[in-house]
This record gives structure tokens, sequence and C-alpha cells, in this order.
């Protein structure tokens, strides 16, 4: 079953084109992750998605349920954590949530349950201005939990964090997925995107350039690093290569896109050219080398650690 399905969906702010157009799918259990450069569509889309914002053109189906009534009833069945949420500073972790539930009509007694999902058991009658920015985050995903929905959406929820922060939401990411939850990520930490989802989309400039799964994405070509006396000289060997996609040279490695990963074939054939090689190693293809090959120059996500 598509938890989520759009069609055509796209969003204009007068004469500006903010999303153009885009038809996706994320199937039930799926952990689905939205990526694409700054300004590329994607906080747009979530905002369509969950409501708040107004499409101009194009249809969303969720749970299979579309119009103004059947998109309502799907997002009572959807929860959502957006950047930066908002607690009341003074509140412990188990007031704030007590909040929540009153908000959403969720029963009071789920709320040691949810704490215990983040981990935040132990804190939980803690203010919220003594916690982490990790045990914030981990707190936003305990109010979205609040009510048991079954498609959670995530805008940026490790953002900030440090690793061991980043660890604890992949965990429990794996465990709502391990759950049965359909989850929708959008996140700009790709390593951590690569290590979380089954399934992603990358946006560019308000359209899809790409969906499939992680594995999809990633196999089907293998990336060799070569190092030798003369790293341009390799570079310029590999181009004639039958088996090269692409070549480039960083610093003193020179790196080539395979078609297969026969790396005997591939020192053969630089050796019979008077080209030998200190250093071959091949590896898969990594999620931030394909979304910089579709993306091009346009500014990147970045990588863990970065602000």
């Amino acid at each position: 079953m598509n938890v989520i399905e759009t069609a055509a969906l796209t969003k204009r702010y007068g004469a500006q084109l903010a999303v153009d157009g885009i038809s996706f799918t994320v199937e039930r259990g799926q952990v689905f992750g939205f990526l694409g450069p700054n300004g590329s569509g994607k906080t747009t889309t979530i905002g369509m998605l969950l409501g708040i914002i107004t499409p101009t053109a194009g249809r969303i189906r969720l749970f299979g349920m579309t119009g103004r009534k059947g998109l309502h009833q799907g997002r009572r069945r959807t929860g959502a954590t957006l950047e930066n949420p908002n607690f009341y500073p003074y509140l412990s972790g188990s007031d704030n949530l007590r909040v929540v539930a009153n908000v959403k009509g969720a029963s009071r007694r789920s709320i040691d349950e949810v704490l215990q999902l983040v981990r935040l058991a132990d804190r939980k009658r803690d203010r919220y201005q003594t916690y982490s920015l990790g045990m914030k985050q981990r707190l936003a995903l305990a109010a979205t939990m609040l009510g048991d929905p079954e498609l959670i959406v995530l805008d940026e929820p490790a953002n900030g964090l440090d690793p061991e922060g980043m660890k604890e939401i992949r965990e429990i990411i794996a465990d709502l997925a391990a759950a049965g939850k359909t989850i929708f990520l959008s996140s700009h930490l790709l390593l951590e995107v690569e290590r979380t989802c089954s399934h992603v989309a990358i946006i560019r400039r308000g359209r899809i350039i790409r969906q499939a799964s992680v594995r999809e994405i990633t196999t089907g070509t293998t990336v060799a690093e070569l190092r030798g006396a003369a790293p341009a000289a390799i570079a310029s060997a590999l181009e004639a290569y039958p088996e090269s996609v692409s070549v480039q040279v960083d610093g003193d490695t020179a790196l080539v896109e395979l078609r297969d990963d026969d790396l005997a074939a591939l020192n053969r054939y630089l050796s019979g050219r008077g080209v030998y090689l200190s250093h071959l190693t091949a590896r898969q293809r990594s999620l931030e080398e394909v979304f910089m090959q579709l993306t091009g120059d346009e500014e990147a996500p970045a990588l863990e650690g970065a602000a």
C-alpha cells in the first residue's frame, strides 16, 4: 500500500516555481529520505504533505485517500517533527508531553511508553531547559509518537547533533521502522541518510531527478581508488579504459567509476601502457557521490559534523 502518493504536485509563489510537478510514492514500512540542495523545494513539499501549504496544482494521496476530507483523515494518522521544535523550558520532559497529549487528544498513559522509546525515561522529570540538543530532538520524536501515528514525517531530525546523538536518532528510527511505521525524512546529512533510509528521492530545482532504493542507487558501478607516481598520468590512461564511466584526480589519488569490479583487468590495462600503481582499492559509490553527480555544482548537503 502507498502511504504517500503525489501526482504532478506543484507550488508557485507568483513567478517563482518552488515545486514543479513532482510525482513520487512512499510505500508502507519504508524509511524514505527526501534529499536536495538548499532551496530545492524540500520544505515546501513537506508543508504541502502536512496541509500547512496549499498546492497550486497536482494531487496528494495519504493512505489512499485524497480530497479535503480524505487528506484530513490521513493527516490524523500522521505525526511530524519539524526543525527547531518548541517546548516550555521550565516544564519537565513529561509535563511538556502532557501538554502535547492534551492538544492531540492522546492518552496520558502513552507518555511513559514514548519516553521509554526515545531513551528519556530516566530524565522525564528534569526541566526541558537542562536537556542537551540530542535530548531535545528525542523529546520532539516522543511528542510526534503520541497518538501512535502510522506515518512519521521528520524534518532534519539529526541536525546539529554530535555523532553519539546521531547514532541515538538513527537507532530510534530503526526501532520505529521495525514496529511497522512509515517514515518520511528530510535531511542534509547524506551519510546518515545512507545508513538510515531504505529509499530516497532527490529533488533539484523543484523537480524529482531520481527515486529508488538506497541499494539500487549506490550499487551497479564501482569506484576504484588508484595511486602511483603520477596521478594525472593514471587519470589520462583511464580515460580510454573501456569500462570507465568517469575519471577525476583528488590530490594524490585518481578516482575512476567503473562498470564492473574487475580490478585485475584494470591493473593489467594500465601496466600494459607503462602505468604502475602503488595502491588500488575498490568500493561502491556513496550516496554523497551520486547526489553530487546528479545535482552538479549546486550547494550540497553537508557531511556529519557540519553546521
